[in-house]
């Protein structure tokens, strides 16, 4: 009978606590703490009322039970550790939601926004990973035989600490490099990459991978030690704007002022140049061609590989149409 009455009770407490923080948010309504309260309590309210629960049935129970109640209270106990976890782990998560909610959402021009970004996901993914840890050391724990074993998990040392170090040692390894990449730097949420040649742009960086989307479309997975171990080039990594090149080859005959002035109206005429710099070089030259670089600035990278492509074609055409003598020829001398 005092079990069922601390129970009930239990269950009465959850509903009013239930009740009660409905009203607070209704009450706060509009407030400047409704956008933490509201997801807090839609997120939290079972595993809450879990905890609620299943902590008055344990401490309802006799502390020296025998028979069939000592098996039930040490059930019970485990799944209060379980339920405790499950609540800390979706309050994790609705902190996670919330930073990115206060966070402007543009996300690709600012460099303090795409910074946050990459650094929250990590930090939030370890957090429940060692709250998961914790709540698995502390079960182990609460069984005799596999105390020891438990105690090792908690500690990260023996038997346990060995198994990691042999079997996770890649997988520990990428996710530290992916705690170092989020806090080092050197790449962002929505920056632009070169990375073996293939351009795209970092959709997601998780502890173990970097998910970066090129421009094709395709979905580039890399591990983070990745980008720990090798170099790799960051077009955006201090500003959103992207500088893009095209060489072509064009004869020695070629007038450069001429190829000047075009490239000049084809770049003001672009939607995609950010009305930022151009310019138009001689950079090599070979016993049959020069060299002709272009360099024009665009908003982003997405911007710059199409204003590439644009510049390249027009200028092609220029010199297909009006001067075709100044496209690459191969001369030979004829000597009797």
């Amino acid at each position: 009978m005092r079990t069922a009455l601390i129970v009930v009770a239990a269950l009465a407490a959850a509903v009013v606590v239930d009740l009660i923080s409905g009203v607070l948010v209704r009450r706060v309504d509009g407030g400047r703490y409704r956008w933490l309260l509201a997801p807090l309590r839609h997120t939290c309210r079972r595993p809450a009322a879990a905890v609620l629960l299943v902590g008055a049935l344990y401490y309802a129970l006799p502390l020296e039970p025998g028979g069939w109640q000592r098996h039930l209270r040490h059930a019970v106990l485990v799944a209060l550790i379980l339920s405790a976890a499950w609540l800390v782990t979706r309050a994790l998560h609705v902190a996670e939601v919330v930073a990115f909610s206060r966070l402007p959402g543009d996300g690709v021009a600012s460099r303090r926004v795409r910074r946050a970004r990459t650094q929250i996901r990590p930090v939030r993914r370890l957090t429940v990973a060692i709250v998961t840890i914790v709540a698995i050391g502390l079960i182990l724990i609460t069984f005799r035989p596999v105390r020891l074993f438990g105690v090792s998990v908690l500690t990260s040392a023996g038997v346990v600490g060995a198994l990691i170090g042999l079997s996770a040692r890649t997988a520990l390894g990428n996710a530290f490099a992916g705690v170092q990449v989020a806090f080092a730097d050197g790449l962002h949420v929505g920056d632009v990459l070169v990375v073996d040649g293939e351009w795209g742009r970092v959709e997601e960086v998780k502890l173990t991978n970097v998910v970066i989307r090129l421009w094709d479309e395709r979905m580039l997975i890399l591990p983070t030690t990745y980008f720990t171990e090798r170099p790799f080039q960051n077009w955006t990594r201090n500003e959103s704007r992207v500088i893009g090149k095209i060489q072509l080859h064009v004869d020695h005959t070629a007038d450069l002022d001429d190829l000047r002035r075009e490239t000049r109206r084809l770049v003001e005429s672009s939607p995609l140049w950010d009305r930022g710099q151009w310019v138009l070089q001689m950079v090599d030259s070979t016993p049959q061609t020069v060299v002709i670089q272009v360099q024009a600035s665009a908003a982003d990278g997405a911007s710059a590989w199409d204003l590439r492509c644009d510049l390249r074609e027009g200028l092609m055409c220029y010199l297909r149409d009006h001067h075709p003598q100044w496209l690459p020829r191969t001369r030979s001398q004829y000597q009797p």
